[in-house]
């Protein structure tokens, strides 16, 4: 059986959900309107294929909601400038820590960014 990997990823969101969504626009004190909205999230899938859960508000077998409402209303497309030099990873824990740190790291560099 394939090892499962994990990878992280970069969706580009629409500006409106700076002027719109109250959460995300205190999270990002730092942004100046200059570069992009961006979300940070990271999949045992296929980035595309995580994407388009998030679009069609996927739900699970079980029912649970799989897909982010920021990204199932705002997103636009993926941005894999910005995570595809980044390896897969082989534990879930290890793929949460590079999220929170590309993230951080996109932060820091005054795009707005959500992240779980």
């Amino acid at each position: 059986m394939p090892r499962l990997t994990y990878r992280v990823y970069v969706i580009e969101l629409s500006k409106r959900v700076f002027t719109e969504n109250t959460r995300f626009r205190a999270a990002n004190p730092q942004f100046n309107g200059v570069l992009e909205c961006l979300y940070v999230g990271m999949t045992s899938k296929d980035p595309k294929e995580r994407f388009e859960q998030h679009k069609k508000g996927t739900l699970s077998k079980r029912g649970h909601k799989l897909s982010s409402n920021i990204v199932q209303k705002y997103g636009a497309y993926l941005r894999p400038n910005l995570y595809n030099h980044i390896a897969p990873m082989t534990t879930r824990a290890e793929a949460l820590k590079m999220e929170e740190k590309l993230a951080l790291e996109l932060r820091r560099k005054r795009y707005a960014v959500w992240f779980n």
